[in-house]
């Protein structure tokens, strides 16, 4: 055994499965999206692409330094949001069902594609007119969504 060495697409997909459920789902589509045939097949598996969560969250008692329940919610990186919106989402719009997002990257990621399967948003940090027009305006649609830390 010198010198040896173990890739990532040395590994078997159950393996592969198993180490993937332990990362967070949005870094790990970002990291392995268009890698090769074989990753693209395991990532995009519908336990990965059901329930994207296309913000990131701060506790509020980190901020605040009291104790909270609220929790923060701020945009990902342009950077990120860029290569959703522009490559990862269009292939995998079919099997998003739930999607998690903050006011400010919403809009772009609703309008960035369909989404024919989705059933329910949870929006942060939005105000409730912007809410309304987005879903009242027939703009966007799903069966349910929540309006979380409204503005």
């Amino acid at each position: 055994m010198e010198n040896s060495s173990v890739q990532l697409n040395d590994l078997p997909d159950e393996i592969l499965m198993m180490i993937f459920k332990k990362l967070h789902n949005i870094t790990l589509l970002y990291s392995l999206s268009d890698v090769n045939i074989r990753l693209n097949k395991i990532v995009h598996d519908s336990i990965f692409t059901n329930r994207l969560t296309l913000a990131n969250f701060v506790p509020s008692r980190l901020i605040l330094q009291m104790y909270s329940p609220i929790y923060f919610a701020y945009p990902l990186s342009d950077l990120v949001l860029d290569r959703f919106c522009s490559h990862i989402l269009s292939k995998i719009h079919q099997k998003v069902k739930w999607l998690d997002l903050e006011s400010s990257s919403m809009e772009r990621i609703l309008l960035s594609t369909n989404y024919p399967n989705l059933v329910g948003i949870a929006l942060y940090n939005i105000h409730l007119e912007n809410a309304v027009h987005l879903f009242a305006g027939n703009i966007f649609a799903c069966d349910s969504f929540a309006l979380i830390n409204t503005l």
